[in-house]
């Protein structure tokens, strides 16, 4: 094996010395990091000047990183591009797209790149270290030897093309994935806003343009400005490795120097950031933005924001001091700009850009509101300077900072399963602009520092507001209106653009327009020889899972409520989770659950309010909250579990207060008028965040498919709540709702803690039990179908059930839904109901969907149709979904999900094409899980080792026989019934006709209504062949 089983490897790393010679690389430095269990070793190129960072610690889920400063001074979203560009083939791996079809010959855990505004990195990480080698050949390959080639370019930035590309009198319009990424981004009025804010608060050099590129600006790129780019910036001499985990770094340098590295030559990049000239006066702008059809109150949809220009992120106590600061200025609601903007109710919420911003060279904080009407611009102004005054004559309470301070320990001692990816975005900024990443990762050092700063000088953090906000003349004053005409002045804007492209095209430019876009059209067609790529085999997946010791995780009876203990190596930490089942609560309350939920921790306690309340919360535990919870039983569709999940963590010390907390929450709950503004603000972020959500990166989508768009049908509902002016009939609800969920006799509770402190544990859970147990009361189901056979380990013989709620008389039938958003890019899913977990069919349906996205879905719906992101999956309720994201099209996509089936159907894939979708299958079932969710999918879901091992072994006996015989699952989706549609759209007013002319022709019909148009099927010809 490549991974050396003879010592840790922190210890190995510590027998580096400096100076030392490693495949071309000198050793500058060795430092032992005990807050985060590891050692670092930073080194240098010998040749190039490459740097280089490992941290090893011993985490088998293995890490690199290469990134590049990128720092373009235009808006054409040339890094952006290239990102995309470079992955698309490279000198050895010539085939199209190597990084996608990776994602099917590899047991990664992440792969991915991100484009910031002054970098661009490619990460990858994986517990196998032959897939280890594989990645890092392909990676350093991509980066460093890309094809570059011009279709490449075409397909993934920007081209002019027919409509139809096979039909010249087609009309000509703008195409390329990264140009409809971004008017996706630029869609959201948030995301628009802060490109804005760092545009003006930055504009001296690269942080004055946009480096993901503006879509009135990408088609003024050109090929050759491209790989003039990647000349200039893609050198190891302007690069920055990054390697985590517990393989050998001897191993990674050698690679790296064969491969890349020993065939460059030192260079200068020019490519460093000045330090933005300081203003001598402080500065004001107005932008605008599209109306939000969802604003609980249409005049209330201004932003206003002051930031301020802080000091250079490569000097890292001052950047960790200055972050200390910003949470106490804005964090939680005993922070004195929550308490000045949020509580007066001026707007609905801070704006997404508040808080410290350390992503530049120079850092930047920005206080300001969302939500608020124009008649309160003047007065939040005034607001924001008493506030920063207020703090500069009082400070802050001692309890703010311990519990801040407290928020930082648990912070080091919670282990995540992708602590290396989070430790290289963490270390990315500041290392870029060639301050010192090793000093970052010297947290305790740096809060000792600070503590010793507080005691010399009591006024130490007032002192820092005087200096960076008091008397700080480069602030920028930046308001954001909306413009009812802002979405048509896009689309005239866009159509100028096109115009004036076309204005200057020559007869021979329309024809090699013409022959490109067909020449684009058949390469996408073509089924790509991928041969030359590395792959790991089968026979490289472990056959059996490592199961977890019966008496690691075994289930006690504590005052009647059954407990699961599991125990971890948790570093200290306490996890717990109790799950109330809600089948006693009246049909009327359940659409408050969510809202409920939002709540419930952040009210009163007896005699505590809720700011007290609050700060005890953060000062003993490393947060409360309560999630409502749909569970899907493993073994038959209709039946599932419906309620809330109470979670929380603490450091041991604090066991019994956290427990306190939560047996306060149960008994001593106060509903009082404070209520109302939690309520308030709770509905106002849950339409905000719906819409953030659909925002996201596409891997998620990859991980979640469309579900998350079940959660708009609960919009409307919550808007209508939300323009309430009396919420005295919803605060009513509240208590009614407690009753019935906060109830011992509905509890089961789950337990991680170390072996060491697990009996002081089950100890805390007894008390608490005990404490709440005048709330026990035996409720009759709302439901008769409540079944109670679902032991949570059949094969442990435990007693333990869940009551699961039957549904013996649903039907499926045939839905189309089509949501009208305000996006000018769509979201489209399909979703059809076939078996669930234990069936013997499941394995073969996951295969099926990631051998469908990969082989046919990809190429459809991202190559050729310019989505961000598309394909299907195999959810645990048993839904097989189609999903695109970003995507210019809508009843085109729809068609490529029925060609997905039909492609299926007929067979035409290998056995290698059934082998990759299973390695693509395996990587997410074998992903690591942290010692805090060990155990959690027994606990929730029943699932076993022994279930999960079966499982396992019918994933690798899918054949190509199983899959043509299950694709008789997904038939529903061609014909009426059965499957469930939704096409979420959004473009400016002036397309409106014509796409609900559209989709009425294809079985939608439009309901029209404020924020949910709902689209029922016409019995029509022309719809029936659509369903």
């Amino acid at each position: 094996s490549w991974r050396s089983r003879g010592s840790s490897a922190v210890e190995r790393a510590q027998q580096y010395t400096v100076g030392q010679k490693i495949h071309g690389f000198t050793v500058k430095e060795v430092t032992a990091v005990p807050d985060l269990f590891l050692t670092s070793v930073k080194l240098s190129h010998d040749a190039t000047g490459a740097q280089y960072l490992h941290a090893a610690r011993d985490d088998s889920n293995n890490l690199f990183s290469v990134q590049f400063r990128t720092t373009p001074m235009d808006s054409t979203g040339v890094p952006h591009i290239l990102e995309h560009t470079v992955l698309c083939g490279s000198q050895r791996f010539p085939c199209r797209d190597p990084f996608f079809k990776m994602l099917n010959r590899s047991l990664s855990t992440f792969m991915n790149a991100f484009t910031a505004s002054d970098y661009t990195m490619y990460p990858f990480s994986t517990q196998n270290a032959k897939d280890f080698q594989n990645l890092l050949s392909v990676y350093l390959d991509a980066v460093f030897f890309p094809c570059l080639r011009e279709l490449d370019f075409c397909q993934e930035g920007w081209r002019l093309e027919h409509e139809t590309p096979t039909d010249p009198s087609s009309r000509l319009m703008f195409k390329g994935v990264v140009f409809n990424e971004m008017k996706g981004v630029f869609s959201d009025n948030e995301s628009l806003y802060a490109q804005h804010l760092q545009n003006k608060l930055l504009p001296d050099h690269t942080y004055a343009v946009v480096s993901g590129g503006a879509p009135l600006d990408i088609p003024d790129l050109t090929w050759e400005q491209l790989k003039h780019f990647h000349a200039t910036h893609y050198h190891p001499s302007n690069a920055r490795f990054f390697t985590y985990g517990d393989l050998p770094l001897e191993q990674h340098l050698q690679q790296i120097e064969e491969e890349a590295l020993s065939k460059f030559e030192r260079t200068e990049p020019n490519t460093a950031v000045p330090p933005q000239a300081h203003w001598d006066k402080p500065r004001v702008d107005h932008v605008t933005c599209r109306p939000d059809a969802l604003a609980p109150d249409p005049m209330k949809q201004n932003t206003l924001c002051m930031s301020y220009l802080l000091g250079d992120i490569t000097d890292t106590f001052e950047a960790f001091t200055l972050s200390l600061l910003s949470s106490l200025m804005i964090s939680g609601p005993n922070s004195p700009f929550y308490k000045a903007l949020i509580e007066p109710e001026i707007g609905s919420d801070f704006s997404s850009s508040v808080g410290f911003d350390g992503s530049t060279r120079q850092a930047s904080f920005t206080i300001g509101l969302q939500g608020m009407a124009e008649d309160n611009t003047e007065t939040v102004k005034h607001i924001i300077a008493q506030t920063i005054d207020d703090i500069v004559a009082t400070g802050f309470e001692e309890e703010q900072i311990e519990a801040l301070l407290h928020k930082i320990e648990i912070q080091m001692k919670h282990q995540s399963t992708s602590f290396g990816l989070a430790l290289a975005s963490y270390i990315a900024s500041c290392w870029n602009h060639d301050g010192d990443p090793v000093q970052l990762l010297k947290i305790s050092e740096n809060v000792s520092r600070f503590r010793q700063c507080l005691k010399e000088n009591p006024r130490y953090l007032q002192d820092k507001v005087q200096h960076y906000f008091k008397d700080n003349t480069h602030r920028l004053t930046l308001t954001m209106s909306p413009d009812e005409r802002f979405l048509e002045k896009q689309a005239e804007a866009e159509e100028q653009k096109l115009q004036q492209k076309i204005q200057n095209l020559s007869d021979a430019d329309h024809k090699d327009i013409y022959e490109k876009g067909l020449q684009l059209l058949a390469v996408q067609s073509t089924t790509q020889d991928a041969s030359c790529l590395p792959a790991l085999k089968v026979s490289d997946i472990e056959p059996i899972i490592p199961y977890t010791p019966f008496n690691y995780i075994y289930c006690l009876f504590l005052g009647g409520v059954p407990v699961q203990c599991c125990e971890q190596p948790t570093n200290g930490m306490v996890y717990f989770r109790a799950m109330c089942n809600l089948n006693s609560l009246p049909e009327d309350l359940k659409i408050y659950v969510p809202l409920f939920c939002s709540v419930i921790t952040k009210l009163g306690c007896g005699e505590l309010d809720y700011r007290q309340q609050a700060q005890r919360i953060e000062l003993k535990t490393g947060g409360m909250s309560v999630s409502p919870q749909i569970i899907p039983d493993t073994d038959q569709l209709d039946l599932y579990e419906q309620g809330i999940m109470l979670s929380s963590s603490c450091l041991e010390r604090n066991l019994p207060d956290m427990f306190q907390l939560w047996s306060d929450i149960f008994n001593r709950l106060v509903f009082f008028q404070e209520t109302e503004k939690e309520i308030f603000k709770s509905l106002c972020k849950c339409i905000d965040f719906i819409l953030m959500h659909l925002h996201r990166p596409a891997g998620d989508l990859q991980r979640d498919g469309p579900g998350d768009l079940q959660q708009l049908c609960t919009v409307k509902f919550m808007k209508r709540i939300a323009e309430l002016t009396d919420l005295t009939s919803v605060l009513r609800k509240l208590p009614r709702i407690k009753r019935h969920l906060l109830n011992p006799e509905n509890m089961r509770c789950a337990v991680n803690a170390t072996p060491q402190k697990m009996s002081d544990a089950a100890g805390e859970v007894e008390r608490f039990i005990a404490n709440i147990a005048a709330n026990r009361k035996e409720r009759k189901p709302v439901r008769p179908t409540i079944v109670e056979v679902r032991p949570l380990d059949p094969q442990a013989g435990s007693s333990v059930s869940r009551k699961l709620i039957s549904e013996p008389h649903f039907k499926p039938c045939q839905m189309k839904t089509y949501f009208q958003l305000p996006f000018n890019v769509n979201f489209v899913s399909e979703c059809v109901r076939t078996v669930p977990f234990s069936h013997a069919d499941y394995a073969s349906l996951c295969i099926l969907a990631r051998m469908m996205t990969a082989k046919f879905l990809h190429g459809e719906i991202r190559e050729k149709g310019g989505a961000y992101g598309g394909g299907a999956r195999m959810g645990g309720g048993g839904l097989f979904s189609f999903y695109s994201y970003r995507d210019p099209n809508s009843t085109q996509t729809l068609s490529a999900f029925r060609g997905g089936v039909e492609w299926a159907r007929a067979g035409k894939f290998t056995q290698q094409d059934i082998d990759e979708a299973k390695l693509s299958v395996f990587s997410a079932v074998d992903a690591p899980v942290a010692p805090s969710d060990k155990g959690l999918g027994r606990f929730l879901n029943g699932i076993t080792d022994e279930m999960k091992q079966r499982h396992r072994e019918r994933l690798f006996a899918v054949t190509n026989k199983n899959l043509t015989d299950v694709d008789c699952e997904t038939k529903p989706i061609q014909k009426c019934g059965g499957d469930s549609q939704r096409v979420d759209c959004s473009w400016s007013q002036c397309f409106k006709n014509h796409y609900t002319k559209m989709y009425a022709r294809h079985g939608f019909q439009l309901s029209h209504s404020l924020c949910q148009a709902t689209l029922e099927q016409q019995t029509t010809s022309e719809a029936s062949r659509l369903g």
